[in-house]
């Protein structure tokens, strides 16, 4: 199936030039006077030093007080950001917010925790990173698969998938509130202007915008492709790419209007596209597929057919380092962690946990100096140095270990999942 897509938002390409044309015939004394001038001044380029700047004011090409420079052709128009969004702010990195130490007023004072839903147990687990112990164990709905924090940073919502709820938990006090009833919620993202929650509902077969706070239903937009669960947004937060995981399938929703505006078929028989993660300088999205075993690569602006690059059996998420050069991507079916470099384009190094595992989702420690991983059949948690990959603890938690956040983190506001901060 190839992809469809709407007209380009991009304004085009300004018109050519005016360019001098016609041509004089002068009187002869005037052209004999215009062709001694003419030599003098190529003698005295010839010459270089003053004759230089003499030459080119004759040429009308510098910007003195003689002449005007021409001026320069219109470029095209950027296209605007969506509306409400904080300005980005670093153009070739968006995730410059994201550095180590970057704690937002907001939530500086909370306790460092690791939040850990357990689909299979109706809990949470809450690991203290500092000891790598289990502190505390919170029931909440029936299947919970990720923790995902607010825009504004100050709940964490608890994904119950077949409960048909969010429990919000206070990360300030690690208690949880009363469950708020909302079909079907396997994932949660938020528009970059925090003006809309995004329910993924996965078996309904829909996306559901919602208000971030109360979670009342805003709009529902059905889709036609099977298994939405996991997405990213463009730089500029005018669209994000969905993944479909039974379809095999991605789309491009606009953000704004709330609709699917392109959708194509990944060009992989019993495809399975799990988490998306656009690049540092927002020019490319990748998205883990556990059955190509790899991740797409996909021209998000375009969105033409993705090409797919082998990581590891079983490819399911994808993190970002907090310097922005690397990215990991936990490989469940063979229990490793590639890991790509964003400025050599290519993958660099794969780290095994030494005694196997099925490294799902995660986070990125606040310092940058622990990926946090799910065991997801293996009721455990890993632990891993980023500098070295060695594996730095496995921690037993509940049945079916998910969508675990590490929190807080950098970051001006949350796009959801796990924690994607910008």
């Amino acid at each position: 199936m190839h992809a469809t897509t709407t007209s380009d938002l991009r304004t085009g390409d300004p018109g050519p030039a005016h360019r001098w044309t016609g041509r004089t015939r002068l009187p002869l004394t005037r052209r004999a006077g215009a062709l001694f001038t003419g030599a003098l001044i190529a003698l005295l380029a010839g010459c270089g030093g003053e004759g230089d700047r003499t030459a080119t004011r004759a040429n009308g090409t510098d910007g003195g007080e003689r002449t005007k420079a021409a001026a320069p052709p219109a470029r095209p128009a950027v296209p605007p950001g969506l509306p409400g969004m904080p300005p980005v702010l670093d153009p070739e990195d968006i995730y410059a917010a994201d550095r180590p130490g970057k704690l937002s007023p907001v939530v500086k004072d909370f306790p460092s925790r690791v939040y850990v839903p357990n689909t299979n147990s109706n809990t949470v687990s809450v690991i203290d990173p500092a000891t790598y112990e289990v502190v505390e164990t919170i029931p909440v709905g029936i299947q919970p698969q990720h923790v995902v924090p607010s825009w504004d940073l100050k709940t964490l919502w608890v994904n119950n998938n077949r409960g048909h709820t969010l429990t919000p938990i206070d990360p300030r006090t690690g208690k949880a509130g009363e469950p708020v009833e909302v079909h079907d919620p396997y994932n949660l993202y938020f528009t970059p202007n925090g003006k809309h929650a995004v329910v993924m509902a996965s078996l309904d077969r829909e996306l559901v915008f919602r208000d971030p706070h109360t979670m009342d239903r805003v709009k529902t937009t059905p889709v036609s492709c099977y298994g939405v669960n996991h997405a990213d947004f463009s730089a500029d937060g005018r669209y994000f790419i969905v993944s479909c995981e039974f379809s095999g399938e991605l789309l491009k929703v606009d953000t704004e209007r709330m609709e699917v505006v392109a959708q194509q078929k990944l060009p992989l028989d019993g495809a399975m596209p799990q988490d998306v993660k656009i690049s540092p300088d927002g020019k490319t999205f990748y998205i883990a597929d556990m059955m190509a075993h790899g991740m797409w690569v996909l021209d998000g602006e375009k969105f033409t057919e993705p090409k797919l690059l082998p990581t590891g059996e079983g490819a399911h998420g994808l993190y970002i380092s907090r310097d922005s050069r690397e990215m990991y991507i936990p490989n469940r079916g063979e229990g490793s962690v590639s890991v790509f470099d964003f400025r050599r384009n290519k993958l660099t190094k794969k780290w095994w946990l030494p005694d196997g595992g099925s490294p799902d989702m995660g986070g990125v420690s606040a310092d940058g100096k622990v990926l946090w991983l799910s065991g997801r059949y293996d009721s455990e948690v890993y632990a891993i140095d980023t500098r070295t990959g060695k594996q730095l603890a496995r921690i037993p938690v509940g049945g079916g270990p998910h969508g675990l956040a590490v929190y807080p983190q950098p970051g001006r506001y949350s796009l959801g999942h796990t924690g994607v901060f910008r």
